[in-house]
């Protein structure tokens, strides 16, 4: 596997957490950074070929269609929040 650098500029909590955590997992924070990364990109990835599934042929331009369909009504109490 190779390997690259890149020089991480994180918010200063937010590092004080991932070393938390790192540690309680017996990792280092880079190790920790990198499965975090890692994670991401697979949830990313798996999510943009589930929606280009789901998609199809369609173009955005179709979904007007569905658009103006749509009841005029303003959001339900729980979408509002």
């Amino acid at each position: 596997m190779s390997k690259s650098t890149y020089p991480l500029k994180l918010p200063t909590s937010i590092k004080k957490a991932a070393a938390e955590l790192a540690a309680s997992d017996g990792v280092s924070l880079n190790q920790f950074i990198a499965a975090a990364v890692a994670e991401k990109v697979g949830s990313l990835r798996t999510a943009r070929e589930l929606l280009h599934e789901r998609a199809g042929s369609s173009k955005p331009r179709d979904m007007l269609r569905y658009l103006r369909n749509a009841p005029k009504a303003p959001p339900s109490a729980d979408d509002a929040r």
